[in-house]
């Protein structure tokens, strides 16, 4: 009976049977959402999955060529000898320091003595043969005024007078003769002098005796050529490195670029050094063509040692800060000929050339009145480059034309679109039009580059010449899920990035690097 009036109490109330239903209607609506966004995010990461992407990244690129080459001195000095004789003295060692004028070494100097000893009995010799000379040179003379005057009164024959001036004349002749003589014998005698110092061997700069090659005992012999006795580097402070770099890479080397070396020594240590010259001066081995570059080290702490091999690399290029991709990137060619049209708006005559032309302003470190005179110019060119883009977008859009000028359906006038080769009329339609935008470009800047100075100047024009003779290559920007064409300025490439400038690019945007095999 108690069991009969329970059950009705187990059945649920209507507020409860309320929420149960409410419940079942937001599960099925979440249920329902989320298999819509499930299958929208599957559609469209189908579409970006059919293509292999990169991002655009901001960063560094160093461009680097890697030579090998050997430690030397600066200046190293090879003292010889210029005389034959036997050594007695070795005063030096290796590795012993030496300052200019030191005497290193010595020669028997006994035939050198010998020689003045017998050069200086020649001379006093010769002097009294001039002594003899002179006296009759003086009776001569003598004689002959004697005859001269009796010859005016008529005593002596002309013959006696004419007798009389010849030996006055030959004894003259013999005192010049005898002078000679002297002359003569002294400088031999000199010349025997100069040798006995040159047995005395000095040292002729301040430094370290690299090489000896002469022992006490040891007879030298120059009759043919200077014998090499030491070898002394004249500061090793200083050094120099000879690297051996190739011909394809030479005509990016310049002085004053950075140089990074290690050297087997020292394998846990990075040394630098700048490069001071590249010589023209060409070696061919194995029909391989090498330029010598002389690279010079700072040494002051005495770590690096003369012939030791070094391992280095030249820093020819280092861009910090600049937009860079995958090299794989500019590799890219579309399957689809559609997908290589350019995309609206994305590729103009210029893009992304202010701002790299700001880049190198910022680096010269301007005063406030070119700054401005920068800016305004910049300014300038940013509002012609707009003005040319609305007009761009409002014309009809038609024809295959690669290039605009002046409006029409071809594109933005006056703008470049993209380059179709180095040959035919488009090649050098793209010439002339990139010959139009550096005179306008210049025209604009031209107040500014007319208030720096000459160094600036020639920075200016440098930068301003590469960008606009900058390599140019599409790239492939995915935009909803399809590629885009973009025109890119190319810059340094370091072997996996390369760097890029205009086309509307901004870091993390995605290029594409391959398409995906269709399943």
């Amino acid at each position: 009976m108690s069991a009969a009036r329970k059950a009705p109490s187990a059945r649920p109330s209507p507020s409860a049977s309320a929420w149960l239903r409410r419940g079942a209607i937001a599960v099925i609506v979440a249920a329902a959402l989320g298999a819509g966004a499930w299958w929208l995010l599957q559609r469209r990461g189908g579409e970006e999955a059919a293509f292999r992407t990169v991002p655009v990244e901001r960063g560094d690129i160093r461009v680097a060529i890697s030579s090998t080459g050997t430690l030397s001195a600066i200046s190293t000095v090879t003292v010889g000898s210029q005389i034959s004789g036997q050594v007695t003295e070795v005063l030096v060692d290796y590795n012993d320091e030496v300052k200019k004028g030191q005497v290193i070494a010595r020669i028997d100097p006994a035939t050198y003595e010998a020689q003045i000893r017998q050069g200086n009995a020649q001379v006093a010799n010769a002097r009294a043969s001039l002594a003899q000379a002179e006296a009759t040179l003086k009776n001569a003379e003598l004689d002959y005024r004697r005859k001269a005057e009796l010859l005016e009164r008529q005593l002596v024959a002309r013959s006696d007078v004419d007798l009389a001036r010849a030996a006055r004349d030959q004894a003259q002749a013999q005192v010049n003769a005898a002078r000679a003589q002297i002359q003569q014998q002294t400088a031999s005698t000199q010349t025997s002098q100069i040798n006995l110092e040159r047995t005395v061997i000095r040292s002729p700069v301040d430094g370290v005796v690299l090489t000896r090659s002469i022992e006490p005992g040891q007879t030298v012999a120059a009759s043919l050529q200077a014998p090499e006795l030491f070898t002394i580097a004249e500061d090793l402070g200083k050094m120099k490195i000879e690297l051996a770099v190739d011909e394809a890479d030479i005509g990016q080397v310049k002085p004053g670029q950075n140089v990074v070396f290690t050297v087997d020594a020292f394998p846990d240590r990075r040394f630098r050094g700048t490069v001071e010259q590249v010589r023209l001066s060409a070696t061919t081995s194995n029909n391989v063509v090498t330029y010598p570059v002389v690279v010079t080290v700072d040494n002051s702490d005495g770590t690096l040692l003369p012939g030791l091999t070094v391992n280095a690399e030249i820093e020819v290029s280092r861009r910090d800060g600049v937009l860079k991709v995958a090299n794989a990137a500019l590799r890219y060619k579309p399957a689809d000929p559609q997908a290589a049209m350019p995309a609206p708006g994305a590729v103009r005559a210029g893009g992304g050339l202010i701002d790299d032309l700001a880049r190198t302003a910022a680096a010269m470190r301007l005063t406030p009145s070119q700054q401005a005179a920068f800016d305004a110019a910049a300014a300038a060119v940013r509002e012609r480059q707009a003005a040319r883009m609305a007009q761009a977008q409002a014309a009809p859009q038609g024809g295959n034309r690669l290039f605009g000028g002046g409006g029409g359906r071809g594109g933005p006038p006056g703008g470049m679109m993209v380059t179709v080769g180095p040959g035919g009329a488009g090649g050098n339609a793209a010439a002339q039009m990139r010959q139009r935008m550096a005179d306008r470009l210049r025209s604009d800047f031209a107040a500014f580059r007319a208030s720096l100075d000459a160094q600036r100047q020639a920075q200016w024009d440098r930068a301003f010449n590469e960008l606009l003779n900058a390599r140019r290559a599409p790239l492939y920007k995915l935009a909803d899920g399809k590629p885009q064409m973009v025109m890119v300025r190319i810059g340094a490439s370091d072997g996996s990035s390369t760097e890029v400038s205009g086309g509307g690019l901004k870091p993390g945007d995605l290029v594409v690097t391959g398409e995906r095999a269709k399943e």
